[in-house]
């Protein structure tokens, strides 16, 4: 690497939902025109992203270090009271969120580390909630520390904190922790300048320690959003996550500046001569990173239908369609449908999904045998003879007409994909059983994110521009709208760009921007928060299933109102290295 270039290691994207103003698209094509060789991704507390960063890393061939900003629990993650360390007079230096959580950086050096990021993010999930925060504390990280690269975070990490209580020993035995589970080599003293006081009064103690124990430094910029004109979108941001106005004097804001990339020149301006090697520290890390391509791997991940000693899985997916089929036909089966049998049963193996025939069939078995109620069946499945031998489906597909090959064709590579329509009031009986018979590691609901669509975001951008009065305005603004297509706005920039299908449609709306001094500015915000993700949900229908522990695959999330867990990227990046989809349909 250019040994005058910088890494930016420490940044925020959308993924900090209503904190991170990155988008992650954005992000690659600012560090390709800064010529960066690399870049970090640093959500707090999750791994959401991660799939949508490696894919979007490897299209614009900049090398991705993938990790997370995690929230450290200062006792045991078990421990749900509220613990400070200082006095009460020194409570806006003491463990953030009232005694809730230290920060601490960690990157993943390579497959296996990242791997641990996604363990170590869903047991916080799982075992150290606290309010909205998923915390993890030294005995877990210590125990899934390998691959992982890590800081002493941004100014709420935990030798900072210590430092400005003037807890100096204990800033000492915490850092000399950190360094003894992570290695030597793999912890790093985290320097960051926003012309904040909670930066500037800890960092020569920081150094200090740092030539006390032998941790070199690293110069990072906590980015969380792109460029610096974004810096109004971001306040912005904030603001929808707060709901307070931008005019509130009280407002939730971020101290300082610059939170953006900013260059290589600008960067190694700030530190160079402050503090020799920080800047240099980015570049040995984005070098020892290794390639992730084996986390993203497509294999086959479906779990393994157990089978009758003497069988595998196709020989007993042949012997349950030839006596499903008797059932079916007690007076006798056709030779017609012997033959359509044996060839579904040839295609359905050669593409090797015996086992997806026998999961499904199993699940609606066992929904009928506790009298839960399931559709006849529905798509393209309906043209499965095997499919109705086994009662997944209750359509006869040979004297309707209906194509096999229209469900499964040989020629192709794609999945079978069968909808199954449980009765909506007892459909979680039905993910209740699956996790129950395939292990409750290996089985999850799926996230869904929420975004800022056109019209909420004209309407978040009013209210915090004008409060209530400002409602009346977007009201304004979104009846000029051209209508939905297929419930789909047009997007804020269509409006006002010459080459969008549809900037024709949008004259009326466009005229109330050139004319009006505050639909300009509700615009020109809302453009701002368009798109970016606003909160986490969980999709109405889908269900992932692997043969192995899901935790070795991706992160996961436990929902905290009711247990549930959820996977922590969509169904399309499940899908996309080899987990398996179902839909359990109400």
């Amino acid at each position: 690497m250019n040994q005058s270039s910088f890494v930016h290691l420490h940044n925020h994207t959308e993924y900090s939902m209503l904190d991170g103003a990155a988008k992650i698209s954005p992000m690659f094509a600012e560090a390709q025109r800064l010529e960066m060789p690399a870049i970090g991704m640093t959500d707090h507390g999750n791994m959401f992203g991660a799939s949508e960063f490696y894919n979007g890393a490897t299209s614009a061939g900049i090398k991705p270090i993938i990790g997370v900003e995690a929230y450290i629990a200062p006792g045991s993650r078990f421990d749900t009271r509220r613990i400070t360390w200082g006095d009460p007079s020194q409570k806006s230096d003491d463990v953030s969120a009232s005694g809730a959580y230290t920060h601490l950086t960690m990157v993943a050096e390579n497959a296996t580390g990242l791997r641990n990021l996604f363990k170590l993010s869903s047991l916080a999930s799982f075992e150290g909630q606290l309010g909205k925060w998923s915390r993890m504390d030294a005995e877990l990280i210590a125990e899934h520390a390998e691959g992982i690269i890590a800081t002493t975070g941004c100014p709420s990490g935990e030798v900072q904190t210590r430092l400005r209580l003037g807890h100096v020993k204990e800033a000492v035995e915490s850092a000399a922790k950190w360094r003894e589970i992570f290695g030597p080599d793999n912890f790093f003293l985290e320097l960051m300048d926003h012309g904040l006081s909670i930066e500037q009064r800890v960092r020569e103690g920081l150094l200090d320690i740092g030539r006390k124990l032998n941790i070199r430094p690293l110069a990072t910029n906590d980015c969380h959003y792109v460029t610096r004109d974004a810096a109004h979108n971001h306040e912005a941001l904030l603001c929808v996550q707060t709901g307070k106005t931008l005019s509130d004097p009280a407002r939730f804001k971020f101290d300082g500046d610059g939170y953006y990339l900013k260059s290589a020149a600008e960067m190694r301006q700030l530190w160079d001569d402050q503090v020799p090697g920080a800047c240099d520290s980015t570049l040995l890390i984005a070098e020892r990173v290794q390639s992730y391509a084996d986390v993203w791997e497509q294999r086959d991940r479906m779990p393994v239908f157990p089978v009758p000693e003497g069988h595998d899985q196709a020989s007993w997916l042949h012997h349950e369609v030839l006596a499903g089929l008797q059932r079916r036909f007690p007076s006798g089966v056709g030779q017609d449908y012997i033959d359509r049998a044996e060839y579904e049963i040839k295609v359905i193996c050669d593409k090797g999904f015996p086992s997806y025939f026998l999961i499904v069939a199993d699940l609606i078995n066992y929904a009928k045998s506790v009298d839960i109620r399931v559709g006849p069946g529905r798509g393209s499945a309906a043209g499965s003879l095997v499919a109705y031998a086994l009662g997944i489906t209750n359509i006869d597909p040979i004297p309707h007409g209906l194509l096999f090959e229209r469900f499964l064709n040989p020629e192709r590579p794609s999945a079978p994909d069968i909808d199954i329509d449980f009765d909506d009031r007892r459909r979680g009986e039905m993910v209740r059983y699956a996790a129950d018979k395939w292990g409750q590691d290996r089985v999850a609901q799926v996230i869904t994110f929420g975004t800022i669509k056109t019209k909420a975001a004209l309407k978040d951008s009013a209210r915090i521009h004008y409060g209530q009065p400002g409602f009346a305005i977007a009201d304004r603004i979104t009846k000029a709208l051209p209508p939905p297509i297929m419930a789909k706005d047009i997007p804020l920039s269509g409006i006002t760009d010459p080459n969008h299908e549809r900037f024709k449609e949008a004259a009326e709306v466009r005229g109330l921007i050139e004319t009006d001094p505050d639909v300009r500015t509700i615009y020109q915000t809302a453009r701002g928060l368009e798109g970016l993700i606003r909160n986490a949900g969980v999709h109405a229908c889908a269900v992932i299933m692997s043969s192995e522990p899901l935790t070795e695959a991706i992160p996961l999330w436990k929902r905290p109102q009711d247990g549930a867990i959820i996977t922590g990227w969509d169904y399309p990046s499940c899908e996309a290295i080899g987990l398996l989809k179902m839909d359990f349909l109400g």
